[in-house]
């Protein structure tokens, strides 16, 4: 029996909840059952040097874990000095995710930085981030157009991620923590809406894993980030 008592194909319950922080530009508290991220849009009117005289903008994204965000505390990254491998990995998978969604000349000549806390993490936690950072963006972006700064709304493409297992060969959607350390492939997936994919990051955890159990997940993942994307229309302003 899978939580939440749902089906092999079936996310997580989701709970996107914009506009809860009140100081950040685009804010978005991102709930997939019982991981919890929050995510922050915060603008500067400045670009990295890579991109200074393009006349294009940048979008960028940090991400960490809460101390006791797991079963057992563990110790702020800024306490020991350094980022992780996976911590840095996985904000430049964030921040990758973000410019696929948006041609960056359209936001002008500005920085979007997206803080992806998690509060809370059972599985998932960057899939979360995602799919939430894109509703952080459109409040974000909506407030630029309210204040004047942009002469028109930039045309987005949704960008949603989920989380796709292999288990015994029945590809399982949205894993928990529990389902992502015993499943024999463990694939996440990033998709713009209309099964655009953006990034596959797929592991056969014990030998190898067929073709055929690929398609079977990616068939599953895309379906499932269908059903992100109608959430997130929901949450948009």
């Amino acid at each position: 029996m899978r939580s939440f008592n749902r089906g092999s194909s079936d996310l997580r319950p989701v709970v996107l909840t914009p506009g809860v922080s009140r100081h950040a530009e685009g804010s978005c508290r991102v709930e997939f059952g019982h991981t919890q991220v929050l995510v922050t849009c915060s603008v500067e009117e400045r670009v990295p040097p890579h991109v200074l005289g393009t006349g294009a903008g940048w979008l960028t994204a940090e991400y960490g874990m809460l101390p006791r965000a797991t079963h057992e505390r563990s110790s702020r990254e800024a306490a020991k000095g350094k980022q992780t491998g996976r911590t840095m990995e996985i904000q430049r998978l964030i921040g990758r995710s973000l410019r696929a969604c948006v041609d960056m000349k359209t936001i002008g000549v500005r920085t979007l930085t997206f803080d992806c806390d998690v509060l809370q993490a059972d599985g998932g936690t960057r899939t979360a981030s995602i799919t939430g950072a894109y509703v952080a963006l459109v409040w974000a972006l909506q407030k630029l157009k309210t204040k004047g700064l942009l002469s028109g709304t930039p045309k987005l493409t949704p960008v949603a991620a989920v989380s796709v297992g292999l288990m015994k060969g029945v590809p399982l959607v949205d894993l928990d923590y529990e389902e992502d350390s015993t499943a024999d492939v463990d694939l996440n997936i990033v998709a713009l809406q209309g099964a655009k994919l953006v990034e596959v990051q797929g592991t056969a955890e014990h030998g190898y894993f067929e073709k055929a159990g690929l398609d079977a997940m990616l068939e599953a993942g895309l379906a499932a980030i269908a059903k992100l994307n109608e959430a997130q229309a929901k949450a948009m302003p």
